[in-house]
């Protein structure tokens, strides 16, 4: 078991690890781009709008923009007919809305639902916390040694909070809730405070919460990938993340080193914001820390829920993910050899298949007001 002091002492390995740290265009504490009305899919995530998706070619429904919830302002993309139960995807830490591999989209769309993806608080085009600065290791580490709330300016809650404000926006009443890692730890949030608001539940590569396992599986994958490059430096950021992404990665289902350089040169041409990034991934680990509350609710989780984990996940263990779906009534559990943490494009159909497998098992059983 990892102490709490320890794993403060590793927040900036981390945070580095997992986040993206060059951006074009900033929001600072709740406003929006002054272009916000020009921005278009182009403009938004650097691609051409025949880049953005099939599915938009498919359908002739997309729709990219930004909304106020919670307070913030959210960046989304919304794939598909409006009039279909819709499948929210919730990205990990660090990860813009781009994270998401466009053949998932697509094959969601073409099953029959409506998709949407949003860049969490602190990363992407959504709100900045900049006043608050970087996170205060000293601080932090003071106050979880003597049991008191971390000095962080938002919480996972808030992020569930954010989450089921973007549906209140969007006039969607309820969502089938899809995370990876953090963004797993929010949808169980928002199941467990929201549950009339959740059809559904698939998590991956997400932790239970359980404060009696180890909450990092294996940082000494992360042992030669070296220090980061000096802020400003774009192309060697983009080594060291490459270098990164490939220690998350899954051995079993390795990705071209080039198609990794493509995705973070995709996301440095779209946002820049790195206390954001650390603020956001040291929240991440004192959700995972502190996560007695959600664990301790996992059991009033009364929705289909697929909890799908790797066996080389460096950050998040077989049996975390073992124990969070025992601990959710009726929740089915895949366990794939070869996979890390990260969603490799060769198991896009074992994603999607997780994900209409609890869409699907939702729409049998009476729904909660």
């Amino acid at each position: 078991m990892i102490s709490k002091v320890a794993v403060i002492a590793i927040v900036a390995l981390v945070a580095i690890t997992l986040t993206s740290v060059i951006t074009s265009v900033r929001t600072v504490d709740g406003q929006l781009p002054e272009n916000r009305q020009d921005l278009n899919a182009t403009e938004i995530d650097g691609t051409t709008p025949l880049e953005v998706s099939t599915a938009l070619a498919l359908t002739k429904e997309y729709e990219t923009g930004f909304v106020q919830a919670n307070g913030i302002t959210i960046a989304y993309e919304s794939f598909g007919p409006k009039d279909q139960e819709a499948i929210l995807l919730i990205a990990g830490t660090g990860s813009q809305l781009t994270f998401w591999p466009r053949e998932l989209i697509d094959a969601l769309v073409q099953s029959g639902y409506r998709v949407i993806t949003f860049d969490n608080r602190d990363v992407g085009l959504s709100t900045k916390f900049t006043s608050a600065g970087y996170p205060d290791s000293v601080a932090i580490t003071e106050a979880l040694q003597e049991n008191r709330p971390a000095p962080l300016p938002y919480t996972l809650g808030d992020m569930a909070n954010d989450t089921v404000g973007l549906l209140d926006a969007l006039n969607i009443q309820k969502a089938h809730m899809v995370g990876v890692s953090m963004g797993g730890n929010i949808a169980q949030l928002v199941a467990i405070d929201h549950l009339a608001r959740t059809f559904s539940l698939t998590l991956f590569s997400s932790d239970s919460g359980n404060p009696g396992l180890a909450d990092v599986a294996g940082l000494e994958v992360f042992a030669e990938v070296g220090a980061p490059p000096a802020e400003g430096d774009i192309n060697g950021f983009v080594e060291y993340q490459v270098n990164i992404s490939k220690a998350l990665g899954s051995p079993g289902y390795p990705t071209d080193e080039e198609i990794l350089r493509e995705f973070w040169m995709r996301d440095v041409r779209r946002s820049y914001e790195p206390a954001g990034l650390t603020r956001q991934a040291t929240v991440s680990l004192i959700g995972s820390l502190e996560g007695d509350y959600r664990y301790s609710n996992l059991k009033h989780i009364k929705v289909p829920t697929v909890v799908l984990q790797g066996t080389d996940d460096p950050l998040v263990s077989v049996e975390s993910g073992q124990d969070l779906a025992a601990n959710i009534p009726g929740a089915d559990l895949f366990i794939i050899p070869g996979l890390g943490h990260d969603m490799p494009v060769q198991l896009v159909p074992s994603f999607i298949d997780a994900i209409i497998t609890a869409a699907e098992r939702s729409a049998a059983i009476p729904q909660i007001q």
